[in-house]
């Protein structure tokens, strides 16, 4: 298998099984499905505050579908949605604001994470100020002529965007998807870093970090889960990197497991671990919680409202 079909596959388990015999030093497609189910997993639930109450009021959620005014990057559409809280006011504070790379998996109502759910609980009980959610799933190429966009096209966009060490994602969020999220709900939103916060699952949790790095005055809170720190498209130099540059004002909590992936890229385990002791080095504000899980949202989801209280403490 050649490097961009391998790259193109990325960690979407449905995509391995589709070509199990293919194998990379000899590693078989079917080995490395297998090997993201973990055991460990089994015993994380989504937290308390991912399942409706009757006392927390439920904020609105307004799917955009094939959003595609991207300059920086042209001919792809992607899928976003927005989360307003209960009672939102656009007069009032402009609120906080949370933006999540592949959007569609914290958004899931029976998922692992069910971040509105999460949302409505903690406004409710004043954990957290009122903020806004902006779930963004990565682009997805223009067909070329008559043939449509598939799937491993597709993989390759998402790791384009979420795996490249550069400032050209943040330029996207900041240039082009946010002023179009204010002008959909007729605010403006904070300007305070430490009150935007940024998240993301394997790739998507390493471009969450990047996108703090290149603009920490745009975002000054993190959470990557299961973050792909290792030799994609260079993310394996955040240690060096962290450890070597004048500290930035970034609050980060990194979650990982024992059973997280194992491939040719790297050691995910080993890659967060190196992460966190770069960001301890360095003297950041962070919280590294690595459990017995694989790579997944499972245990991410379990704390994902404590990590949102410690987040925005």
């Amino acid at each position: 298998m050649d490097i961009e079909t391998y790259l193109g596959h990325g960690l979407d388990r449905s995509l391995w099984e589709r070509e199990p015999g293919l194998a990379v030093n000899g590693r078989s497609n079917g080995e490395i499905a297998a090997a993201m189910d973990s055991a460990g997993d089994r015993q994380y639930q989504p937290c308390t505050e991912a399942h409706r109450t009757a006392h927390a009021a439920t904020g609105r959620l307004v799917h955009v579908a094939n959003w595609s005014a991207s300059a920086v990057y042209p001919d792809t559409s992607r899928d976003l949605w927005l989360y307003t809280p209960a009672h939102f006011d656009p007069a009032a504070t402009p609120p906080a604001l949370m933006v999540f790379q592949d959007g569609a998996a914290y958004l899931d109502p029976e998922g692992a994470v069910r971040a509105t759910r999460v949302f409505d609980s903690l406004i409710a009980a004043g954990d957290v100020p009122a903020l806004v959610g902006v779930f963004l799933n990565p682009g997805r190429p223009a067909p070329t002529g008559e043939r449509a966009a598939d799937g491993l096209s597709a993989m390759r966009q998402r790791s384009v965007e979420y795996d490249t060490c550069s400032n050209t994602y943040v330029r996207l969020l900041l240039e082009e998807v946010l002023p179009f999220v204010e002008s959909r709900i007729g605010c403006r939103l904070t300007s305070d870093p430490s009150r935007r916060l940024i998240c993301g699952i394997s790739s998507g949790g390493i471009c969450a970090f990047n996108a703090a790095w290149h603009a920490p005055n745009a975002f000054g809170r993190v959470l990557s889960h299961c973050g792909s720190f290792t030799n994609i498209r260079g993310g394996h130099n955040f240690p060096y990197l962290i450890r070597t540059t004048e500290r930035k004002p970034i609050r980060a909590l990194l979650q990982s497991g024992r059973d997280d992936a194992n491939i040719l890229y790297g050691s995910w385990p080993l890659a967060n671990q190196q992460m966190a002791a770069a960001l301890d080095f360095a003297g950041y504000e962070h919280r590294f919680v690595f459990g017995d899980g694989g790579h997944s949202l499972r245990h991410g989801g379990a704390i994902f409202a404590d990590s949102l209280r410690w987040l925005l403490a």
